[in-house]
């Protein structure tokens, strides 16, 4: 049983997911605009030597620095949020299977730092951008259920 004023304080904070939302969406397109940064303007070639050692096509390599990159600024300005967060789960996640995961969760290489913006990616592909986004003015409801 929750007394009145505990009520009032959880509603109260019920008040500020679109906050929480905006944050989350800050620090995953943040995060992933720095790296994709680095691949698409500095090291496409070596990014693209790398993925091809690890046994993938060459293609994918273009496709995880572009995903990284504009996906990161679609999520970081709340526009497509939920295609560009879930492509960046998808990312993550293979950067998890083919790179981290043979480091263990923690440590250098570790699958931590992956793991912990895979899961913001997912709660937003589920979640959404939230009304502090250009999807809420693309489309007012974000396509919720009534």
């Amino acid at each position: 049983m929750v007394s009145s004023t505990g009520g009032n304080y959880l509603r109260y904070l019920d008040r500020l997911q679109p906050l929480a939302l905006l944050v989350m969406r800050l620090a995953l397109g943040a995060v992933m605009v720095g790296h994709g940064y680095q691949k698409v303007f500095g090291g496409l070639h070596h990014h693209v030597q790398f993925v091809t050692s690890l046994g993938l096509p060459a293609w994918t390599a273009y496709l995880s620095a572009f995903t990284e990159f504009f996906g990161g600024l679609l999520v970081l300005i709340g526009l497509f949020t939920r295609i560009a967060a879930f492509a960046i789960c998808i990312d993550l996640s293979v950067a998890i299977a083919k790179v981290h995961f043979h480091n263990g969760l923690m440590g250098n290489g570790g699958y931590e730092f992956p793991l912990a913006l895979a899961a913001l990616a997912f709660g937003l592909t589920f979640l959404g951008a939230g009304p502090i986004a250009f999807d809420h003015i693309r489309a007012p409801g974000g396509g919720k259920l009534k």
